[in-house]
């Protein structure tokens, strides 16, 4: 496991620091009462890009050297992670190039063309986008920042649980969703440097569980095709990602798409905020599992808000 630990994310807070939003964290009587434990919301729907994606990508593109970012940066994402790195790119003047799967969330798209990234489009697969990125870096020369196993995209994500915990220091557990693991990895460095003891939890859509599946099978298991409306963690676990799942004990709790629908409902709700659905994968474990948090002290990470709001779940 190539070594990332929390000097890297207190180095990637302080990079990321004239750029990334300190984003608030939000609470509600009411949730509480129907999940039977204290909650946080940090709310990063707020965040530069509407997703926590900004703080890995804005870490990993000021991470390069002058002469190698000069020919720019590509990535592939089925969106947030996209626009959070043009964005990135666009801070330091540099290029970028962003691959994106067939039938992404056009919300998503149309931010990662306004921060003028060069949009390109592959099939839905994860070896599709693979290749087509790697295509694109060959003739480009650009650097690839993969979404999730870049380390210093793991070390920037990881500056949101930094945030939450000094902000709320109380707190005994961290819940957050896992996609390709990013931000489970970056959290988990960052929590149990600070707070060895705490309990931290990944959750994940039952139709997209390969990061369950592979700790229960105690290898990866990325054969799957995810079946979610969770468009955000359609990705599999990487490699570093299990690794790190691993190494800090991440307990991973699945949902169905019917129990996310509710959560994001309800989060609108009570919190009146915007997110979407992998957002609301989070909270949708605790009220599934009231049994693991009964009493607890619960830091969420909401990811993103950007969400198509002519397609919401719960129309008809």
């Amino acid at each position: 496991m190539t070594p990332i630990t929390y000097a890297d994310v207190e180095a990637a807070a302080e990079r990321i620091a004239p750029y990334a939003q300190r984003t608030p964290a939000l609470a509600s009587h009411s949730i509480d009462a129907a999940a039977g434990c204290r909650i946080v919301f940090k709310c990063e729907n707020f965040q530069h890009v509407g997703a926590f994606k900004f703080r890995g990508a804005c870490n990993a593109v000021w991470s390069l050297t002058d002469e190698v970012a000069q020919r720019g940066v590509v990535t592939h994402s089925s969106g947030n992670h996209g626009a959070a790195v043009a964005l990135a790119a666009r801070t330091r003047g540099i290029p970028a190039h962003v691959v994106v799967p067939e039938g992404s969330n056009p919300a998503k798209l149309a931010g990662i063309k306004a921060f003028g990234a060069t949009l390109y489009v592959c099939g839905p697969t994860l070896a599709d986008r693979d290749e087509m990125a790697a295509d694109v870096a060959r003739k480009t020369g650009a650097t690839m920042v993969h979404p999730f196993t870049n380390p210093h995209v793991i070390a920037g994500q990881g500056t949101a649980a930094r945030e939450l915990l000094a902000e709320e220091p109380e707190l005994d557990t961290l819940v957050t969703p896992i996609g390709g693991g990013g931000l489970i990895g970056g959290t988990s460095i960052a929590a149990r440097a600070i707070k060895p003891d705490i309990r931290l939890f990944g959750a994940e859509p039952e139709g997209a569980s390969d990061a369950f599946q592979s700790l229960r099978a105690g290898e990866r298991r990325v054969d799957m095709t995810p079946q979610t409306i969770s468009d955000g963690l359609r990705a599999t676990i990487g490699a570093i990602n299990f690794d790190l799942l691993r190494h800090y004990g991440v307990e991973v709790l699945t949902v169905t798409d019917a129990e996310t629908t509710s959560a994001m409902r309800l989060m609108w709700e009570r919190l009146k905020i915007v997110v979407e659905p992998s957002s609301a994968v989070g909270l949708a474990a605790i009220l599934r599992n009231p049994d693991r948090f009964a009493g607890s002290r619960v830091g969420v990470i909401v990811t993103g808000g950007n969400v198509d709001l002519d397609h919401l779940p719960w129309q008809s």
